[in-house]
């Protein structure tokens, strides 16, 4: 499988987990951001740039994970929606 697909599945399985636990999530990590690595959060950041500073630094080398951020509805960020490649 290539990098990119490689990449992609990641989003996705981390993604689809993080919905399944977002009811939850709201009540204490609303506007907190998840980094994500397979299907699990990792930990709770105040920025977006702090989880992907930790996520670049936790793994090496193949820095394959996603940011989400805890909110109700979705944001449409474009190209960059749902994930940090």
């Amino acid at each position: 499988m290539s990098r990119i697909s490689n990449q992609q599945s990641e989003v996705n399985r981390n993604y689809e987990a993080f919905m399944k636990q977002l009811p939850e999530l709201m009540p204490t990590h609303g506007g907190k951001f998840a980094l994500m690595r397979d299907g699990e959060i990792v930990e709770f950041f105040d920025t977006a740039r702090d989880a992907f500073v930790a996520g670049q630094a936790l793994f090496k080398p193949d820095h394959c994970f996603s940011i989400q951020e805890v909110i109700q509805g979705p944001i449409d960020l474009g190209f960059y929606s749902h994930a940090v490649l």
